[in-house]
């Protein structure tokens, strides 16, 4: 088993047990046909992950790392707003016309801001401040802009990302506003594992924990079953993930500089209804 496999069922297993049921309440997702898509939620849920003694990957099923990769390097290097710009289609329903998706995720990470040493985007001031001041407090990035919110066709859910370096380690924490523990459980956590891995090795440290905070991790009512099911199957050992060791660039990693070996896994769950 791996920790991320521990974790997640220690976590499905307290919202099952433990959370509160929205059932009856105003809640604002609704089914693809129309009915109020109703939650069993935890508030407060706080996940730590140590990347120095593995990568945080689920085995109960497989999570496409490469994929959730593409799409981070999306988000953060590319500081992209457009889906012509990321391989895969998990942001196809929210893009107009034209493929954006408004003034959201990368877009946010792209505008430059005045600083005292000058003008940087979000992301640029942390590889600035790793290098520059690596053991300041004020290292961190939020995308969650309330002026631009009307104008995002999604409200970010992953948020903000805090960065902390404690002698060698460079550890972060990620904060998420909601999270579908079925439909995205292990998705974030394996993306910032894989930014925070980057990051390190672009700035001069090693990979150290990543401390997942969620404000609202609910298990929606019609995946209920589905969770029963998954957090009950068997689990195997954590894949080996590493990064080449040659790209010291932030803007030169692409995904094959990530190797993975080792990931046995048990099979996808498919057709999980999605609430809108």
């Amino acid at each position: 088993m791996s920790k991320a496999d521990e974790l997640y069922i220690q976590m499905c297993k307290d919202i099952l047990e433990n959370g509160i049921d929205t059932k009856g309440e105003k809640v604002r997702p609704k089914w693809e046909d129309g009915t109020s898509a109703y939650t069993i939620k935890k508030f407060g849920v706080v996940n730590r992950y140590d990347l120095s003694k593995e990568f945080p990957a689920i085995t109960l099923r497989k999570t496409y790392i490469k994929s959730a990769i593409d799409e981070i390097l999306w988000i953060w290097q590319k500081k992209s707003n457009n889906i012509k710009d990321l391989k895969s289609h998990i942001w196809d329903e929210w893009a107009d016309e034209d493929g954006s998706i408004g003034k959201a995720y990368g877009y946010q990470l792209g505008v430059k801001h005045q600083y005292k040493e000058g003008e940087f985007d979000q992301v640029d001031r942390v590889l600035y401040d790793l290098k520059n001041n690596p053991y300041s407090r004020r290292i961190m990035t939020n995308i969650y802009v309330h002026q631009d919110l009307h104008e995002m066709n999604l409200y970010p859910c992953a948020y903000s990302m805090t960065f902390n370096v404690t002698g060698n380690k460079l550890n972060a924490i990620l904060n998420q506003r909601s999270q579908d523990v079925l439909a995205a459980g292990n998705w974030n956590v394996v993306q910032y594992s894989a930014l925070l891995m980057m990051i390190a090795q672009a700035t001069g440290f090693e990979a150290g924990e990543l401390v997942h905070v969620i404000a609202d991790a609910h298990i929606y009512d019609r995946h209920v079953p589905i969770i029963k099911e998954l957090i009950e199957r068997p689990t195997f050992p954590a894949p080996k993930v590493t990064l080449n060791p040659d790209v010291k660039d932030f803007y030169k990693f692409t995904v094959d500089d990530f190797k993975i070996e080792d990931y046995e896994a048990g099979p996808q769950v498919k057709d999980i209804p999605i609430a809108i």
